[in-house]
């Protein structure tokens, strides 16, 4: 099939047409066809079209002239090769129900594509994926590493459910030691019952110092340090000189312990917080706490994902705004 390039875009007439009705390709425009890069350079290697004095090769050269042309090239030639019908826009690409296609059937898809080395706004990425569920559609990240190799995430916003609360815990006090506190406490009381604290002995327990502004934020624990009485602010403020992350973290620590979870540090995972329901043995999730503005590199996330995915968890963003966390999971898929 015949098709014209003007040195920006690719068309094909009439009977280019077939080309849309049969496989949802390009947009139609008069009584002809306008194709975007991806999908002319596509036709065109798989010699669907022809076009005068340009050969797959010369075409991309040209294209490539454009920002993350040749990367979004990969992505739309996998898609299409995995049975998919797909339109550029919004975000990058649209992509159908397999067995559908524009004009007849509905998008499930819409798909960003990044490179490996690209950062991640979290700002954004909220954005794109509230107007995805918005739409009812699925958002999916396509990145492109350096070998062209692709990995697809899709990203949901996620609102962990409340579970069974924890029980009234009893006034006690507490004694501030370095960054921990010192409750005195019998084994398996109502504290460890909840997995607060590690056991020194069997009358001491030492709290984290999330778990000890916890505690006194909801009026259960009262502070001394040198036998003079703290106040949570204090306590906040003294953690905060040796601890940038702290107040963000401490913020995704207690949304977790009112919606009933039990958050325990990730270290060994390079993440702050495994958190347990309290109903399994293990930890179900992994979660990261940042600040509103965050970026984090692509490729950060990725191992990140994958050490989740290796030891059977969700790997979770608690995005911290001023009126709430905003948790965000991403999660490797196989389209």
């Amino acid at each position: 099939m015949k098709a014209a390039f003007d040195g920006t875009t690719v068309r094909c007439g009439q009977d280019g047409l077939t080309l849309y009705d049969q496989a949802g390709f390009g947009r139609k425009e008069g009584n002809g066809l306008k194709l975007a890069p991806q999908e002319a350079l596509y036709l065109l290697q798989r010699g669907k079209i022809k076009i005068d004095d340009y050969d797959f090769d010369k075409l991309l050269a040209v294209f490539a002239e454009q920002p993350n042309i040749v990367r979004s090239y990969f992505v739309y030639r996998d898609l299409r090769e995995r049975g998919y019908a797909v339109q550029t826009g919004p975000h990058d690409f649209r992509v159908f129900k397999r067995g559908q296609r524009p004009g007849k059937g509905e998008s499930l898809y819409f798909i960003r594509v990044i490179s490996e080395r690209d950062p991640i706004q979290f700002s954004s990425i909220i954005k794109e994926v509230n107007t995805a569920h918005n739409m009812r559609k699925q958002y999916v990240l396509a990145t492109v590493d350096d070998e062209n190799e692709l990995t697809y995430y899709e990203i949901k916003l996620q609102t962990p459910p409340h579970l069974e609360p924890f029980p009234i815990f009893p006034s006690i006090n507490g004694t501030i030691v370095g960054k921990s506190t010192i409750i005195h406490v019998p084994p398996k009381s109502q504290f460890e019952e909840a997995w607060f604290g590690s056991r020194l002995d069997d009358n001491r327990l030492l709290l984290s110092p999330f778990e000890t502004i916890y505690l006194a934020g909801i009026g259960d624990l009262s502070l001394k340090i040198d036998m003079r009485i703290i106040s949570v602010e204090d306590l906040i403020q003294r953690a905060q000189e040796t601890d940038t992350e702290f107040l963000h973290k401490l913020k995704v620590y207690e949304d977790l312990r009112k919606r009933g979870y039990i958050p325990k540090t990730g270290y060994k995972f390079g993440h702050h917080f495994r958190v347990y329901s309290g109903q399994k043995p293990h930890s179900e999730m992994l979660v990261h706490a940042i600040e509103e503005n965050a970026e984090m590199p692509m490729i950060t996330i990725s191992r990140s994902v994958r050490l989740a995915h290796s030891v059977k968890k969700k790997m979770l963003f608690g995005c911290v705004y001023s009126t709430g966390i905003q948790y965000i999971e991403f999660a490797r898929i196989k389209l």
